[in-house]
């Protein structure tokens, strides 16, 4: 086994590698095709739907209070 040989077909394949990568990063780059970030955080609720939840937890909260009390 010839390890010069070795090497200098994994340099070459190394290079060819690299030539790839700087090709599609360039095309990411031109054409803006990154993947959008996601937002962290908690999402917003709508009108509708913050009046169900409060709606949920007057309930949740008197029934919390009933047995408290019994």
């Amino acid at each position: 086994m010839d390890l010069q040989k070795a090497i200098r077909d994994l340099y070459e394949e190394k290079e060819r590698i690299d030539g790839v990568i700087a090709s599609l990063e360039h095309y990411l780059r031109t054409n803006g095709t990154v993947a959008p970030k996601r937002k962290r955080g908690r999402k917003s609720m709508g009108p509708e739907e913050r009046q169900e939840v409060s709606a949920r937890m007057r309930s949740y909260w008197a029934s919390r209070r009933t047995e408290a009390s019994s």
